[in-house]
C-alpha cells in the first residue's frame, strides 16, 4: 500500500474529485427538476427504456462507489480498539 501512495498525484486526485463533485451536484439538479416536474408513473410510462436503464445504471454504479468510500471513511474514524 505504501509504494502506491508513492506514485499517487494527490493534487490530480483532488482535482478529480471536485471536478466530480460539480458534475454530481449538476445530476443532483437535474434529477430534482425531473422529480418535481413528473410522478414517478409518468416516468415510467413515458420514458424511452434505455434511456431510464442507463440514468438507474450509473446511479446505482455512484451509489455503490460512495457507498465503498463512507465505509472507508467510517472503518477509518472507529476508534482503535
Amino acid at each position: 500500500m505504501q509504494s502506491e501512495k508513492k506514485d499517487l498525484d494527490v493534487a490530480r486526485l483532488k482535482a478529480d474529485l471536485a471536478a466530480a463533485s460539480v458534475e454530481l451536484l449538476s445530476a443532483h439538479c437535474a434529477t430534482d427538476r425531473v422529480r418535481l416536474h413528473y410522478s414517478p408513473q409518468d416516468i415510467v410510462t413515458f420514458a424511452e427504456r434505455s434511456t431510464l436503464k442507463k440514468a438507474l445504471t450509473s446511479a446505482e454504479a455512484v451509489y455503490r462507489f460512495f457507498s465503498h468510500i463512507e465505509a472507508h471513511i467510517r472503518h477509518k474514524e472507529e476508534p482503535s480498539r
